[in-house]
């Protein structure tokens, strides 16, 4: 298909206003959801979000020892999956591919770790919520709290661990 029909089939959706909708009751949520994690997370550090073109919509949440290692953790939706994942990330190339190479010789397996990191922003990927449910919204944000805290606690109890061997 050539760019044109693309955008035909793009302006017919959007002339239903289901999309823009359903867009904007998503960037709410997440607006919504940054701004729980930075109100009941003082002490972390919450990024701006970043809305992406439609593939991911993500903002970091992140303590300060990760931060210190130049990692961070997005807190993010996959569009194409249509659910909310949490990321290990680094701050540059350079970090994500120190960790990621420190993951993959460790066998650590609790988390998925992707095959390359070339065109890939994670070192670490967990699903936290698939196929979420927007009318339960309180739900929803504790199962995201929830796992991003398991995670975050994960990988730090890791490079712990490897700090000190």
């Amino acid at each position: 298909m050539e760019l044109q029909e693309y955008l035909q089939e793009y302006r017919k959706q959007l002339e239903k206003g289901y999309i823009q909708e359903a867009y904007k009751g998503l960037m709410q949520y997440i607006m919504d959801l940054r701004v729980y994690f930075k109100n009941k997370y003082p002490e972390y550090f919450v990024s701006g979000i970043y809305q992406g073109y439609m593939d991911m919509t993500y903002f970091s949440f992140s303590p300060e020892s990760l931060k210190r290692r130049k990692l961070k953790i997005a807190i993010v939706f996959i569009y194409e999956t249509f659910r909310f994942e949490v990321w290990l990330a680094g701050s540059n190339k350079k970090v994500q591919n120190q960790y990621w190479e420190l993951f993959k010789e460790s066998n650590w397996n609790k988390y998925h770790i992707p095959p390359t990191i070339n065109g890939v922003d994670s070192i670490l990927e967990f699903i936290l919520v698939d196929d979420p449910d927007f009318s339960d919204l309180d739900t929803l944000t504790k199962q995201i709290e929830i796992g991003t805290l398991k995670f975050i606690n994960d990988v730090q109890d890791f490079l712990f661990k490897v700090d000190n061997l």
